[in-house]
């Protein structure tokens, strides 16, 4: 059985989902543009920015590349 996880994971979690959000707002894209983007759901754009669902590595060089922004300013 997997230990808990630590109570910052889900703060952390929910902070880089915010650092998502600001970027595609700054980008001036919808969830639904930038999933169409990027080839995932809208829904699970939701989820990420949520902190719901975490991106996976390969999703977070695909965002940042998508909404021309460093990957260290999505997971700062």
């Amino acid at each position: 059985m997997h230990d808990p996880l630590p109570d910052w994971v889900p703060r952390r979690r929910q902070q880089i989902g915010s650092h998502i959000r600001e970027a595609r707002r700054r980008a001036h894209l919808s969830q639904m543009q930038l999933g169409e983007r990027i080839g995932r759901d809208h829904k699970t754009i939701s989820r990420w920015e949520n902190g719901h669902h975490p991106p996976d590595l390969n999703d977070l060089l695909i965002l940042a590349d998508a909404l021309d922004v460093p990957l260290a300013d999505l997971v700062r």
